[in-house]
């Protein structure tokens, strides 16, 4: 795969397609980290003299046209003016994506200067799955630049318009970011050091399950194998699926009924594979998710009728700390708590704490874990790596194909 820095760029308009899907309230911008992220590739690219135009999406805009899209919102209007104050130039917007507005604003730029286009989700094209409609639009991104460097890590398990149609039609390279992120996924894949633990959280059991069947129970196939992680600890909201399935009442909690079969197939899978699996043994409870619901601490297991589960409780967070002393690669995705409410952040700040103890490799996956370890205040050096993409890394692990990553490795 050709690194941005291999990549003629002087004097030459370059769409990079960057991953700025950050959260807002209303118009301001909750966590700019995404946009920091993109930073170290759009400075190379401007101090080499290229003419920048940024492509990215925000949010799902709802409609069936361009204009209801574009109608809804989110416009990136927020994220051009902060990427402009931490570029310390203005960074102009185009007004749509790739029509007569986006067309003149790349024109207008001059070698070393960045523009943005409009939120590229506008176009129902961009996640189309008719491949003839996608690259047609790509086509018209395609033709306001001469170069394209893909950097968007969090949009690369897409197969869509900007992220897999256009690099096929322009001489394209991998931003650093992209580099990044690979460099340190490939290291939790390949002979990582041991005691190899990987904590999941979350709510969603269905995003984890691919995880634990490729990455963490894979070899229980072969018994002269090895498994890929040593242990595995589960918490966050799919946690309560996993303790169902063991037969443990769950009260009000998130629970995903219909998953309860292969869950149970998982941890039997995790027994032939020699694989510890560990459990919440405690909880932080409530009546309901909300800032004035009044939190209690269930000892054992089981929650009773009437609560839901809404973080570990002090035994599960000294049990995971325990777990995770003696490792020597960590890889986290899923807080273990509703982190926004301070009533149940104690769990998702105890095991980023455990985990930034660790003197190995240690990678924060992205998502709300990433959400969590900014929302929490925790210095970012204290990890070896923060991903920018949850679902990407996630999709990674699994040993799916990245439509992303197929495209930057094609020719051009």
């Amino acid at each position: 795969m050709r690194q941005a820095a291999d990549l003629d760029v002087a004097g030459q308009t370059v769409l990079v397609r960057s991953d700025f899907n950050v959260p807002l309230d209303g118009t301001t911008i909750t966590d700019d980290g995404r946009i920091r992220a993109d930073l170290p590739t759009l400075r190379d690219l401007l101090g080499r003299g290229a003419r920048v135009v940024v492509c990215a999406h925000l949010g799902r805009p709802k409609g069936g046209n361009y204009a209801e899209r574009a109608a809804g919102g989110p416009s990136l209007a927020p994220v051009a003016a902060r990427l402009g104050e931490l570029l310390g130039q203005p960074v102009p917007l185009a007004a749509d994506v790739a029509g007569e507005s986006a067309r003149a604003t790349a024109a207008g730029l001059a070698d070393g200067q960045a523009a943005m286009l409009e939120n590229v989700r506008f176009e129902p094209a961009e996640t189309s799955k008719d491949d003839a409609e996608r690259a047609a639009f790509a086509a018209r991104l395609a033709a306001l630049a001469s170069r394209y460097v893909g950097d968007g890590f969090g949009a690369l398990h897409r197969k869509h318009a900007s992220v897999y149609d256009v690099p096929r039609l322009l001489p394209h390279a991998a931003g650093q970011l992209v580099t990044a992120e690979l460099a340190v996924l490939r290291r939790l894949t390949q002979d990582p050091a041991r005691p190899y633990v990987v904590v999941l959280g979350g709510a969603k059991v269905s995003d984890k399950l691919g995880v634990i069947g490729n990455l963490v129970l894979s070899a229980s196939s072969d018994p002269t194998t090895p498994p890929t992680a040593d242990r595995l600890l589960i918490c966050g909201g799919m946690a309560y699926t996993f303790l169902a399935a063991q037969g443990h009442e769950v009260g009000g909690s998130l629970l995903d009924t219909d998953r309860i079969d292969e869950v149970k197939a998982a941890l039997a899978e995790a027994g032939r594979a020699g694989v510890e699996v560990v459990l919440p043994v405690d909880h932080v409870v409530a009546d309901r998710i909300a800032a004035d619901a009044v939190p209690e601490t269930v000892a054992g297991p089981d929650i009773p009728p009437g609560r839901m589960g809404l973080d570990i409780g002090p035994a599960t967070r000294e049990l995971f700390a325990a777990k995770l002393a003696d490792a020597k690669t960590v890889f986290w995705n899923g807080p273990p708590g509703v982190f926004e409410l301070p009533a149940f952040a104690a769990g998702t700040l105890a095991v980023a704490e455990a985990i930034s103890h660790v003197t190995g490799l240690t990678v924060v996956g992205g998502g709300d874990s990433a959400a969590a370890v900014r929302h929490l205040q925790l210095p970012a050096d204290a990890f070896t790596h923060i991903s920018t993409g949850g679902g990407a890394s996630l999709e990674y692990l699994e040993g799916a194909a990245l439509p992303g990553i197929e495209a930057l490795e094609a020719c051009p």
